[in-house]
């Protein structure tokens, strides 16, 4: 690749033009810096609460029992200091009057997708944000080509809510029509029942293609034993009904027989272990990394929280890319739109940044530039910060809005602002959006250079395919 560098002062080789250090004027730049780093610390105060799960007494009660707590659970699992990106953390906050929600715990790792009930939120039952919740799981893991480990402790659906739990389409039935799906496709599914495993749910292990059981703990069936003692009068205890001994030497649904969460745990790792994965890699990948020239909490005082403050987003790129270089294709063309080819993690990536109000030329520039990216497989990182397309020019310049405006009185102005102000900044807010999953999560500004090396590798698990047609000029 041809690169186009400028050596500055301190010799770092930097993005032409914007790689040098932060050219925001200094006292916004720590204006920004200060009420970012606010944000930032709220977001880190709201997920430790949430990653409390059902609060302490819950907490207690669930390992007195002898288990692992989720998180503790997913560390057994996974290589010892090995990267992984949870996402979706807000799933359910504050959306049922402040009840707490078993929305669960998605990971991402390198090579696997990890679904964890989190038994002391409502005994791990699903709420109509956890299904959406574990459905997106799915579909990530299905188009990424990821192994689903599901550790499953969970009492099934949450009967109060039972109407937006299985009924329709894209409800939790959904789930196992995926679980099909993917094993049909090769994706393996592994279950590890740790737990209740009740109702629908039970057929998560029966449907995958390795299950793991813990004794006296993990139970699997259809209707627990009150309800067969309500059906058919007959008294039978958890273990005896759906537990590992039946299911392991009778019943054939289980597999593994595990005497604890960790003896499950490492019974799962050696089923991924003896998968047989080749994952395809069409995208080359840098021996020797390079880290950022600035560093990435720089970020802090280029963006700020000022919405109406407009930054170069070039000065981001130079905090996140390999070695603060970067290939900008069409500069002088479309300028509200920053295109062009950088590395992160030594992955080679496309970049789509906006940089302004879009406009046509801006428009047709990202077109041909996405177009070449399809055709390189090149995998594309969208960087988002746009308002929307330009609209009328001449009214815009005539003060429309203005003039306008000088039809109501003040008093009249605010009766009708204030209602819109107030629903916007509720419904604008990051934590509502990410509360109902318009989106995979909240992360901090300093970590998307983390959080997108980590997507990468994700990602390129499963075969880009070809493009069939030549680049068309814009």
């Amino acid at each position: 690749m041809v690169e186009n560098h400028r050596t500055y002062a301190n010799g770092a080789r930097g993005i032409p033009g914007y790689g040098a250090p932060c050219r925001v004027v200094l006292s916004v730049r720590l204006e920004n810096y200060a009420q970012m780093k606010v944000l930032v610390d709220q977001l880190k105060n709201t997920v430790e609460k949430i990653v409390e799960g059902g609060g302490q007494k819950m907490r207690d009660r669930h390992i007195s029992k002898g288990k692992l707590l989720p998180r503790e659970r997913i560390n057994t699992l996974l290589d010892k200091n090995s990267p992984f990106l949870e996402f979706s953390q807000l799933a359910g906050y504050e959306l049922y009057d402040k009840e707490e929600v078993p929305a669960d715990i998605f990971l991402f790792r390198t090579e696997c997708m990890i679904l964890a009930n989190d038994a002391t939120v409502k005994g791990g039952t699903y709420y109509p944000i956890s299904v959406k919740k574990h459905l997106r799981a799915q579909e990530i893991a299905e188009e990424n080509n990821l192994p689903c480990i599901y550790l499953v402790d969970s009492g099934g659906a949450n009967l109060p809510r039972q109407t937006g739990v299985f009924p329709d389409k894209m409800h939790f039935g959904r789930s196992f029509y995926n679980q099909a799906n993917m094993s049909a496709k090769g994706i393996a599914q592994i279950a590890v029942v740790m737990g209740s495993c009740t109702a629908g749910g039970a057929y998560v292990p029966a449907m995958a293609d390795e299950s793991i059981i813990v004794g006296n703990q993990g139970t699997v069936f259809l209707a627990g034993p009150p309800l067969v003692k309500a059906a058919t009068g007959e008294d039978v205890s958890a273990e005896d009904l759906g537990g590992a001994a039946l299911h392991c030497r009778q019943s054939g649904v289980t597999d593994h027989y595990a005497i604890d969460d960790t003896h499950a745990l490492h019974l799962a790792r050696q089923s991924i272990k003896n998968l047989n994965r080749h994952p395809p890699m069409d995208v080359k990948i840098s021996k020797n990394i390079e880290l950022p020239v600035h560093a990435v909490d720089e970020i802090y005082g280029i963006v700020g929280t000022n919405m109406k403050r407009p930054f170069d987003v070039k000065e981001v790129i130079a905090r996140i890319v390999d070695g603060s270089k970067f290939h900008e294709f069409k500069t002088q063309y479309g300028e509200t739109l920053v295109t062009g080819f950088a590395k992160i993690y030594g992955y080679h990536v496309g970049i789509v940044a906006n940089n302004g109000v879009l406009f046509s030329e801006s428009a047709l520039k990202g077109a041909h530039f996405v177009q070449l990216c399809a055709r390189r497989k090149i995998p594309l990182i969208f960087l988002q910060n746009i308002t929307g397309f330009m609209v009328g020019r001449d009214a815009e310049l005539g003060g429309i809005a203005k003039n306008g405006a000088k039809m109501w009185t003040q008093e009249e102005e605010e009766n009708l602002k204030n209602p819109i102000i107030k629903q916007f900044e509720k419904e604008g807010n990051p934590y509502y959006c990410s509360a109902r999953l318009w989106d995979d999560g909240v992360i901090d500004p300093a970590d998307t250079r983390l959080v997108l090396g980590l997507s990468l590798s994700a990602s390129l698990n499963a075969p880009i395919p070809d493009t069939k047609f030549g680049i068309f000029r814009m």
